[in-house]
């Protein structure tokens, strides 16, 4: 399956590094639907209900546009059904995040997209998966073996030059032809590319209509089963892409054998981090060896608690010493009768305490 991505590349270099060939071979770059480019975010931890960029043919939202020319747009993850009646999307009564490849033509959610042809790729740096384990799960971060000169995701920003700037600060303020702009080949990180399937859904009461995508699944690749036992649909290549993305070449059927169990992909094991979708930052991608356990930190609370049942109150006060004070075994009778917390004696079950009400 598929639960959680990463995808940290800007607006702009989503746009080289999804660069592609038309059914001519001349290398292009999708341009972003108007104002989507605004509404994506990078994240290094993204999960279903969150905005992800996708690649589909432009034809989808202009019907004038070839069919093999490209488009990039921002769509939320899990699929509402045009079909959809409520004006609460949130209110579907299950899953839509992912679909099984095998089900798609049994269920009218997936179904009807699949007929109309409206397939897109989904673009991620990688994906987590978590691997179970007898006390816990350990994630893992599962993408496109790079390039050594491509910088991994939590590098780029701070790779420098020889003039002491970032590589986003050295880029910025260049112009570029149109022309260097198709040609040019992208050598930075090589985003993974997920089949998926894409609706819209527009409010029965009136409003701005959604676009919504859902990933799809295959069995896991032989690298994978000892991770999980389902994996996203990949496709390796541009061929790959252009032909997925391409409903007027190659039709529904035809398209369904593209979506193969592939062993193209590495991975490596990240922190727990990334298990709360809720931590965004470099971390949740960085390799760990997961064979060396942290040492458990003691909270605020906890070293309160233990006072509390060493000395029966949160802070030691300390008795000024008095020789005159001290009885005949040379303990002062402040130490003699030193008071027990009533936490302290329902847990020692001292007798002569009352246990707390419940």
């Amino acid at each position: 399956m598929c639960g959680r991505t990463a995808c940290t590349l800007a607006p702009d270099e989503i746009q080289k590094a999804s660069s592609y060939r038309d059914r001519t071979g001349q290398r292009r770059r999708p341009q972003w639907k108007d104002g989507d480019e605004d509404k994506y975010r990078p994240s290094y931890n993204k999960s279903p209900q969150s905005s992800s960029p996708v690649l589909l043919s432009k034809r989808h939202f202009n019907k004038e546009a070839p069919v093999d020319e490209c488009v990039l747009a921002t769509m939320r993850w899990g699929l509402v059904p045009a079909w959809f009646r409520e004006n609460d999307p949130s209110k579907m009564q299950y899953s839509t995040s992912n679909c099984r490849s095998e089900g798609l033509l049994e269920k009218k959610s997936y179904k009807d997209p699949l007929l109309k042809g409206q397939r897109c790729v989904i673009l991620a740096d990688g994906f987590y998966e978590w691997r179970r384990q007898e006390k816990d799960k350990q994630p893992f971060f599962i993408y496109f073996p790079q390039s050594q000169e491509a910088p991994g995701p939590s590098q780029r920003d701070e790779e420098e030059g020889a003039d002491g700037k970032t590589v986003n600060e050295q880029t910025e303020g260049k112009a570029e032809t149109k022309e260097d702009e198709e040609d040019s080949e992208w050598t930075g990180w090589r985003l993974l590319t997920i089949a998926g399937l894409f609706d819209c859904w527009a409010p029965p009461g009136g409003g701005e209509a959604l676009y919504t995508y859902t990933v799809i699944t295959v069995n896991a690749s032989p690298n994978l089963q000892t991770i999980h036992d389902r994996m996203p649909a990949i496709l390796d290549g541009e061929e790959e892409v252009r032909r997925w993305l391409d409903f007027g070449e190659v039709k529904s059927l035809e398209a369904l054998k593209m979506l193969q169990s592939k062993s193209c992909v590495t991975f490596h094991p990240v922190s727990s981090l990334v298990n709360n979708s809720r931590n965004n930052s470099p971390e949740c991608l960085q390799p760990v060896d997961p064979t060396v356990k942290k040492a458990p930190q003691t909270s605020a609370s906890s070293k309160m608690m233990r006072s509390w049942l060493k000395t029966g109150s949160p802070v030691k006060r300390k008795e000024p010493e008095n020789s005159e004070t001290k009885g005949p075994e040379g303990k002062s009778p402040s130490q003699k009768q030193k008071p027990i917390g009533p936490l302290q004696q329902w847990l020692l079950g001292n007798s002569s305490s009352k246990r707390p009400r419940s």
